[in-house]
This record gives structure tokens, C-alpha cells and sequence, in this order.
């Protein structure tokens, strides 16, 4: 059976914002590659802060002004959903009707769902309930915002990132979806090694580990610099994330300031990442885990926690011994050490094959084959 061609398709690509997150980048990236395949993508940011490079060439559209904030307080809710039907009712009369609405994110997925705009996917990018149980741990109304925000799925069309949150959101009794579907995160690989070769001036000339991502309660930068402490290595660590002074105020409470570099947000981070000697990630909760995927493709060691979800399904077969029990630092010195004394080989990373940029956009498209 020869499958049928999807012709050209107009795509709203909805979220919070284009700051330094991976979900950002995730979007970026089908957005280039529907681009690329000569598709029509546009870039719908509720809130005009960006920090990724956006091609010129795709449409970025701004949806609330920069003095608009608490769009989905309990108060602005209804306003907020009715100035963004207004927008997107504009904007199709202006350029012409989308074929698919992607909405990301939390407060996205909020607004989105009560604007009755189809066919429109909800991107989950996390594990739903380590998230709510970590907004608990804040407080009541923090606890109420995040599950006013996961009920919005409820009836709606779900694409979840990895297995492991697709299979959370099936066995869910707080989320009754209309489907679930698991797409895995798109990766340029030939663009990411790419990118790699282009040195910048103040990476490190001798070997060090890595760190990539938010100076968030959830990636456990704790356990991390623990873990340090207990190495028998000596390796500095550098960390790759947008808030600095939150990062250098935990290290120099530590008195880690001679072990720990915050080179702090890069728009290419793969010459870092290729050049280190291991990546390591120590979260409590991931949704896929983007950072692991970018280190195998570019042939660097990654070292992760077994955490829900996605770390189990990159390091499989041989790298699964590369997997560590959450929360415990002295178990990841130990394999810290352990990776850096054998120098593991990872090209050939089962997971590659499945994320290629070309297979994922095929997949995204084809939740447009029958509107």
C-alpha cells in the first residue's frame, strides 16, 4: 500500500514563550524541519520572550503584549481566552485557515483548549504527576494552578513525548484524554554535529564534565554537586543554563566555586557538549530528556538518573548500565568514575534511529491526513 502524500499544510506551533527550555527548542526544531519539507509553520508565542534564534523566514507571532502578564490568573481567565480567539480568528482571516494547532505547555494548554480551535494536539512534555506532586511541596494555590491546568486535558487529543508519559497518561484517573499518541522529540543530527564543529573562544581546553539545563528544583542540581564532592576524579563541571546567579549562589554555598564553571545559556551548546567527557543528568522527572539524545548523537558518555521518563527509553542495551537510581549521589560518583576510567563508546545508540528529524515530521503530519 503506497501511503498518500500530505500536501502543503499550515501549522500553528502555540506556547508560552521561546525562552531557553527544551520544549522551546523541541518546537523550534519541527518547526524548521515542516519548513524545510515545504510546509508552512508559524510560531504562536503567548508572551513575547525570547531567547532561541528564530529563523527569519518562519512567521513569529506575538499573541499578548509585553505588559500583559498573569494571563490565566482565576480573574483574567475568561478575558484572556476570548482576546485569544479574537487573535487566532484575526490571524486565520489575515493568512488563511491552520490545518493543526500544536499547544505546549501548561499555561498554553490552558488558554488554548477553551478557545474551540481544531484540530488542536496538546504536546506533554513532563511527567504530569511528578509535576503535580512537586507543586504540592509549594503550596496550595501553586498545587491548584497545576491541576486547574492538567484537568484542561481532559477530552483532548494528547501527543506525549515519550512511552513512558504516554503510559502516565493512559493509566491517569485525573485525565480522561480523547487520545494519547507518543511522538518522540525531533533532532536535526546531522545540523546538531554540525553545529558541534563551530569552537567558541572560551571553551575549556581540558576535560571536564557537563550539565545541560534549567537551575530547576527538578533537575537536582543538589544531588549533582553531592555527587561531586564524593568523586575520585577531580574533573571540573560546567553547567549550561539561563539563571547564573541562582546557580552561583547554591555552588559558592557549597564551596564548590574552584569545581563548578556556569558558562550559563548557549544558543549552540553542542561544541560544550561534544568536547565534554561525560554528560550527566541527576533530575528527579524528565519528560524525554533532550540533553542525553544531543550527547549519544555527538558521541559524548551520558550518565543519567532512571527517572520518570524518557532516560530509560535513550539508554537502552548496553548504555542502560549508565542508568542510577534517583537521589542518591554516592551511586553516581560511583558511576561517574566508573564511565570516566572506561571511556564507553556510544555511536551506535539503539534511540538515534527513532528521532531523526525527517521521521518525526512524517508523524506530526500525518495528524493532518484526515481533516
Amino acid at each position: 500500500m503506497i501511503a498518500r502524500a500530505i500536501s502543503h499544510k499550515r501549522i500553528a506551533i502555540v506556547i508560552d514563550s521561546l525562552s531557553g527550555g527544551g520544549a522551546e527548542k523541541v518546537m523550534l526544531t519541527l518547526a524548521k524541519g515542516l519548513q524545510a519539507r515545504g510546509h508552512e509553520p508559524h510560531l504562536l508565542v503567548l508572551e513575547p520572550a525570547v531567547e532561541h534564534e528564530v529563523p527569519v523566514d518562519i512567521p513569529l507571532h506575538f499573541c499578548f503584549g509585553a505588559n500583559e502578564h498573569n494571563l490565566d490568573s482565576f480573574w483574567r481567565l475568561n478575558g484572556t481566552v476570548a482576546k485569544l480567539k479574537n487573535f487566532l480568528t484575526q490571524l486565520q482571516q489575515n493568512i488563511g485557515r491552520f490545518d493543526l494547532f500544536l499547544s505546549n505547555l501548561h499555561q498554553t494548554n490552558l488558554l488554548m483548549t477553551r478557545t474551540g480551535v481544531s484540530p488542536l494536539y496538546c504536546v506533554v512534555h513532563n511527567s504530569m504527576d511528578e509535576e503535580l506532586k512537586r507543586q504540592r511541596k509549594l503550596g496550595p494555590i501553586a498545587w491548584l494552578e497545576m491541576w486547574r491546568a492538567q484537568k484542561a486535558l481532559n477530552g483532548q487529543h494528547l501527543i506525549a513525548v515519550s512511552e513512558g508519559v504516554a503510559d502516565e497518561l493512559r493509566q491517569s484517573t485525573r485525565i480522561m484524554p480523547a487520545s494519547v499518541t507518543t511522538i518522540y522529540n525531533p533532532f536535526a543530527l546531522a545540523e546538531i554535529r554540525a553545529q558541534a564543529e563551530l569552537i567558541p573562544e572560551d571553551l575549556p581546553k581540558g576535560d571536564y564534565l557537563i550539565h545541560v539545563g534549567r537551575f530547576a528544583r527538578q533537575k537536582r542540581h543538589d544531588v549533582l554537586f553531592a555527587a561531586l564532592k564524593q568523586m575520585q576524579h577531580n574533573l571540573p563541571l560546567i553547567l549550561l543554563c539561563s539563571n547564573r546567579k541562582k546557580a552561583q549562589k547554591a555552588i559558592t554555598k557549597l564551596g564548590l566555586q574552584q569545581r563548578v564553571i556556569v558558562a550559563g545559556f548557549q544558543q549552540n551548546p553542542f561544541p560544550w557538549i561534544k568536547h565534554a567527557r561525560a554528560l550527566v543528568l541527576s533530575s528527579d522527572y524528565e519528560g524525554f530528556g533532550n540533553v542525553l539524545l544531543e550527547a549519544l548523537a555527538l558521541g559524548t558518555p551520558a550518565i543519567s538518573t532512571a527517572c520518570p521518563h524518557g532516560p530509560t527509553e535513550i539508554l537502552t542495551g548496553n548504555l542502560a548500565q549508565w542508568l542510577v537510581p534517583r537521589r542518591d549521589p554516592v551511586a553516581l560518583a560511583k558511576k561517574l568514575d566508573q564511565l570516566l576510567d572506561s571511556k564507553p563508546d556510544v555511536t551506535d545508540a539503539e534511540i538515534l534511529s527513532k528521532v531523526n528529524l525527517d521521521t518525526i515530521v512524517q508523524q506530526y503530519l500525518a495528524l493532518t491526513a484526515d481533516e
